[in-house]
């Protein structure tokens, strides 16, 4: 599975999640970020284009080099510095209260120790910084729920470790932050897949 993993996942999230009717989503998650960001899952960079013009740096964490090179493109044609600065959310290599906000779409589904990541989020950046997040996960309706357990053992090998069961409003508000909006709705699609949050929090004070 090794060069499936390294090779072909990330091209397949490029394309699945990079498609026209996702900028709307990823406008409204980057809408109101301002001075430096640091971005969880940078992927391919599918998010460059919703960065608001407050933003002044961004600190890209991507574990995948293939990831990172379909981004290149992206990346060059920011009027915004991007800087690799890490491959694994568990583990950043930024200064304590370092960042202004923090950004995380689809990431938080596939992140080893989520846990561990949420806390470093928290340490790097500054209090009472905003953390806009855009994930999918467990749906509300039991049969579709049951679904998503069935599902996920094969979803995690074919999508690099992505799981379907984890809340990720549970995740955010676990590791101290404070919820202070999100919404949930299925999308077009596959049940099981489509059940998409979209909320706001903030650091600890």
């Amino acid at each position: 599975m090794g060069f499936y993993r390294e090779q072909i996942v990330p091209r397949i999230i490029d394309k699945a999640c990079g498609g026209p009717d996702m900028t709307p989503w990823r406008d409204r998650t980057c809408a109101g970020l301002s001075g430096v960001v640091i971005e969880l899952g940078f992927g391919s960079g599918l998010n460059i284009t919703s960065y608001p013009p407050e933003v002044t740096l961004v600190h890209a964490i991507e574990p995948s080099k293939v990831g990172t090179s379909l981004s290149a493109e992206r990346v060059a044609a920011s009027p915004i510095p991007i800087e690799f600065s890490g491959l694994r959310g568990e583990s950043l290599p930024l200064a304590d209260a370092s960042c202004d906000a923090a950004l995380c779409t689809f990431t938080m589904c596939t992140i080893p120790d989520v846990d561990a990541s949420m806390l470093e989020l928290r340490r790097v950046l500054r209090p009472g910084a905003p953390f806009h997040f855009l994930e999918h996960g467990t749906a509300p309706d039991e049969n579709i729920r049951r679904w998503q357990h069935r599902l996920e053992p094969l979803q995690k090998r074919l999508a690099d470790g992505c799981h379907l069961t984890r809340d990720p409003v549970e995740i955010v508000r676990d590791a101290g932050f404070r919820i202070e909006s999100f919404e949930s709705s299925y999308m077009r699609g596959p049940k099981p897949w489509v059940y998409f949050t979209f909320g706001r929090a903030t650091a600890p004070q």
